[in-house]
């Protein structure tokens, strides 16, 4: 588990619950906090996308675009998206290039059983695309407030 803060942000393109394609050059001059998850629709990832959703008007006044990451399908983002209201995008990285490239696909346990799976990492990238702050296994239910702290 590497920390990438001062690393340039490594490009991706990916589509979003809506099947539209989302490249990080695509948001060049604005700040982006790209945030990895494990799964739709379970408890902790609906709080924290929950919490972005409710902090949208201040993350926009601070410029700052959200872009969230799971491996789950577009259907799949959709359905999570549509459910909860959630008003930025979900981007599907079904082929798990992404979380790889950013270091996220490790192995996690439960319950004694070793997997992989996503751990809760998430990367704020200034308006030149380098990343500014790495937060590691972050909590879902206080992560919007340290983005905005950092960001204000």
């Amino acid at each position: 588990m590497s920390d990438l803060t001062g690393k340039k942000a490594p490009a991706f393109s990916l589509p979003d619950q809506n099947g539209k394609k989302h490249a990080l050059k695509d948001y060049q001059g604005k700040k982006v906090l790209l945030y990895f998850y494990p799964r739709d629709l379970t408890p902790g990832c609906t709080v924290e996308a929950k919490n972005f959703r409710d902090n949208m008007k201040k993350l926009q006044k601070l410029d700052v675009q959200i872009l969230g990451v799971s491996c789950d399908d577009v259907a799949t983002h959709d359905k999570f998206a549509c459910k909860h209201d959630l008003n930025f995008p979900l981007l599907a990285d079904t082929e798990k290039k992404v979380v790889e490239k950013y270091g996220v696909w490790t192995e996690k346990s439960m319950f004694g059983k070793k997997y992989m799976g996503i751990r809760r990492d998430s990367f704020l990238i200034d308006e030149k695309g380098k990343i500014v702050k790495h937060y590691i296994k972050v909590n879902p239910q206080k992560h919007v407030e340290q983005v905005l702290r950092d960001v204000a």
